[in-house]
């Protein structure tokens, strides 16, 4: 049995093993100086196999993005191009002992310790002795109508995120308390909290506003949008490999993984997106429902009694991939049950439909669509469903390459379609990095 996590008189669990979830990572106001990040790639200084670093590294900026199903981490030179010295994750998806594995090969590791933040940085002490990085930069999934840039964390930011009822609660308490505690880890650290909504403030008031009564609409009930930082890397991104042309057309971002979205974006501006008043909206995720009638409400109150902490868990929890199939969250497992399993081809096949028809209403909010990216655990890896959820979209001009999309190549389309579809992985941590920059220089 997997214990509790409390770190330094925080009294929460933080990303500890639960008993029973599913596997769903295959299944995360922009700083405009975040474009920087994306001129260099390669793991400069990596850890040799099997091994530590031969001496301490300085000058390194950290950056932690929690999830819904990891704690991914990476370490990178304080440097033009920001070159990374060490990247990973530890899956906290599933039951048993935490893992650590890193980009770019070497054998998983396990840890001794159900709480994946001791688990980190025990390693990050083995591997580089007395680090002491001079940013940490975190994701923040907060809909607090006061934070939308990357900022610098004060005990006011703090406070006032935990004094607010937020709508994304499910990821908040656990990421101040995260924050808390590498605070208290790496005090001479500059802390930078970089929140997943940002991005989207671009989006007009016919895309952000609720049809609710207005004076509800004073309490600041709105469509805040979500996987804004992925956004954001998307766009510069695109802008490295493909130009600026690219980049400022019409774009539409698949991030598909444990939480899910589509995003509208144009001349690099968020337009449109899925996901509204918290990361439970939008198209079907891996436990998340995605929109639904509002009278599920109130059948369910009638019916069983269900009250509104047991709505909201059933639709956080208990829904999306894991609800239809009844056995698995996780993408990779039920692409590997469908040809027996009806409930699971089932579940393949109602992810595919909700992606496809958010692909085909955000194109309609920007007027058209000159390239779609898909990213994400499921959008990067998954070429069923890349295949599935494009096999409606040649109205929009989206013609796969099935060779192409087998192998997961760049560039999925096929050489003559008017859409260019690309697969990108993306990198959340990286332009976490970049956020912090810009507060170092």
């Amino acid at each position: 049995m997997v214990g509790l996590c409390h770190l330094a008189g925080v009294g929460m669990v933080l990303f500890r093993r639960p008993a029973e979830r599913g596997r769903a990572g295959t299944g995360t106001v922009a700083a405009p100086a975040g474009r920087r990040a994306h001129a260099e790639r390669g793991m400069s200084g990596a850890i040799p196999k099997g091994g530590r670093m031969s001496r301490a590294i300085d000058n390194l900026i950290l950056a932690i993005n929690a999830g819904s199903s990891s704690l991914k981490f990476s370490l990178y030179r304080h440097a033009a191009g920001l070159a990374a010295v060490a990247e990973g994750a530890i899956d906290t998806s599933g039951s048993g002992q935490l893992t650590l594995t890193l980009r770019g090969g070497g054998a998983p590791e396990t840890g001794a310790t159900s709480c994946a933040v001791t688990f980190l940085t025990g390693w990050l002490d083995a591997h580089f002795p007395a680090i002491a990085p001079r940013a940490v930069s975190h994701r923040v999934v907060s809909t607090h109508p006061d934070f939308a840039a990357p900022a610098i964390v004060t005990a006011g930011m703090l406070a006032s995120l935990r004094a607010t009822s937020d709508s994304a609660s499910d990821h908040l308490p656990l990421q101040t308390a995260l924050i808390e505690t590498l605070q208290r880890r790496y005090p001479s650290a500059l802390h930078v909290a970089c929140f997943d909504s940002g991005f989207h403030a671009t989006m007009p008031a016919a895309a952000s506003m609720l049809p609710i009564p207005r004076r509800l609409q004073a309490l600041g009930l709105k469509r805040h949008g979500f996987h804004g930082i992925s956004c954001d890397y998307v766009v510069g991104e695109l802008a490295r490999v493909a130009g600026h042309k690219a980049a400022q057309g019409k774009l539409v971002v698949a991030h598909l993984g444990s939480g899910s979205s589509i995003t509208a974006i144009e001349q690099g501006r968020s337009r449109d997106t899925t996901m509204g008043l918290s990361p439970a909206g939008g198209i079907m995720m891996a436990r998340r429902s995605g929109d639904l009638d509002p009278a599920l409400a109130w059948e369910l109150a009638r019916r069983e009694g269900m009250d509104a902490d047991a709505f909201h868990h059933l639709v956080n929890h208990e829904s999306g991939l894991l609800g239809v199939s009844g056995t698995s969250a996780d993408m990779r497992t039920l692409l590997d049950r469908q040809a027996t399993d009806a409930h699971a081809a089932e579940a393949v096949t109602l992810f595919c439909y909700h992606a496809r028809k958010a692909i085909c209403a955000m194109a309609g909010a920007i007027d058209g669509l000159d390239t779609l990216v898909f990213t994400g655990g499921i959008g990067e890896h998954a070429a069923p469903v890349r295949e599935q959820v494009c096999a409606g979209l040649s109205h929009l001009g989206v013609v796969l390459d099935p060779a192409r999309n087998a192998a997961h190549a760049a560039v999925i389309s096929a050489p003559a379609a008017r859409v260019r579809v690309r697969v990108m992985p993306a990198d959340e941590q990286r332009m976490l990095a970049t956020y912090a920059q810009a507060h170092l220089t």
